[in-house]
């Protein structure tokens, strides 16, 4: 089912910054792979780069259950659609969120596109999700749901894009203008963790080249930026069972409410956010010394200077990555040892966008 059947009597609004409808009228223009490459601007003045993320997938959870449904389920409020007149549909939001196990440590991390088909309709939700777990996500919520009415199904055809600015003149502007024809469904939303990861953009399969002055950048990039700005993102990141939610600084990405009511996993979170004390956290990290060809290994020690366990380091690419630290050490002298009886050196760093009070 294509993007616009999804998304049908989706006519473009009016609101604020943080979303868009669009639909094309314009002749199709496909993103031709290869970093670098204009997608939206053969002129070379590309204020835009365009990340297609394979490694993310969508499911959609819809029917008259839904919300309700997901809220026991998630760790934040659900992105509802505000009401609408009867003639325009409202548009569609995000929200960050992750599931839990019982444990209360993360399964799964998720980005949440709350749609309504029609204002008739009862609202139903996109949940943008690390492909590897698409079927796991899914057995995931057809255990909760019981009798409830709610429908869980794939939306292979739909893919993730993120969009982030790669000139000053992009400023605080959105990719897209409302005003502008489309051919294809689109839906494009500020990403909910933080302004630093610049846009999510969700097209059919073919990825037609939606954005004005945009270039289609390598999502080995874009990784590396998530990883130095300390943005963690599907199961390398947050490893199934073993994350947990606020040492993964699940706060700081807007993706966890203190007020909604009960969710799977909530018992440990809350106690631990009313007490105050989170001693480990993930930070982004910078590595420099003769890295090993294969990486470094997921769940190596970092050490002190003297030897002490600092921390593990959890995933990375290239020389940046993410580790979970003890606070109070991030600023000694660190590093790793290697298989190959080599030492890396370990910098951790505190990302611009968290909370005053945590630096």
């Amino acid at each position: 089912m294509a993007a616009a059947v999804l998304l049908r009597g989706a006519a473009p609004g009016r609101g604020g910054p943080a979303w868009r409808w669009r639909l094309s009228g314009t002749p199709r223009r496909r993103l031709a792979h290869g970093s670098g490459f204009p997608c939206g601007d053969p002129a070379g003045t590309a204020i835009w780069t365009c990340f297609r993320l394979d490694e993310r997938a969508l499911v959609r959870v819809r029917g008259p259950d839904a919300a309700p449904f997901l809220l026991g389920l998630l760790t934040n409020e659900l992105p509802l659609p505000g009401p609408g007149d009867g003639a325009v549909p409202p548009p569609a939001r995000a929200g960050y969120a992750h599931f839990l196990n019982v444990q209360g440590r993360t399964l799964y991390d998720v980005i949440v596109y709350g749609l309504r088909e029609r204002a008739e309709e009862a609202a139903a939700f996109l949940l943008e999700c690390d492909s590897s777990v698409l079927g796991a996500l899914q057995r995931h919520l057809l255990l909760y749901k019981i009798r409830r009415k709610v429908a869980v199904e794939a939306r292979p055809e739909l893919r993730v894009w993120a969009v982030l600015p790669s000139a000053p003149e992009a400023g605080g502007a959105a990719p897209l203008r409302e005003e502008e024809e489309a051919e294809a469904a689109a839906v494009l939303t500020r990403d909910p963790r933080t302004a630093c990861m610049g846009w999510r953009l969700l097209t059919q399969d073919e990825g037609p080249a939606l954005v004005p002055r945009g270039r289609l950048g390598d999502s080995g990039d874009y990784h590396q930026l998530r990883y130095r700005q300390g943005v963690p993102e599907g199961v390398r990141d947050l490893p199934p069972g073993v994350a947990l939610p606020l040492e993964s600084n699940l706060a700081f990405m807007n993706g966890v409410s203190f007020t909604k009511g009960c969710y799977i996993g909530q018992e440990l979170t809350a106690r631990t956010h009313h007490m105050g004390v989170i001693r480990k956290r993930l930070f982004p990290v910078h590595l420099s010394g003769p890295i090993p060809a294969s990486g470094i290994a997921p769940g190596t020690p970092v050490l002190t200077e003297s030897g002490q366990a600092a921390g593990k380091f959890r995933a990375g690419r290239g020389d940046v990555g993410l580790a979970l630290l003890q606070s109070e050490k991030i600023k000694s002298p660190l590093h790793i040892r290697t298989s190959e009886s080599g030492q890396v050196a370990l910098t951790a760093s505190v990302p611009d966008w968290w909370p005053k009070a945590t630096k």
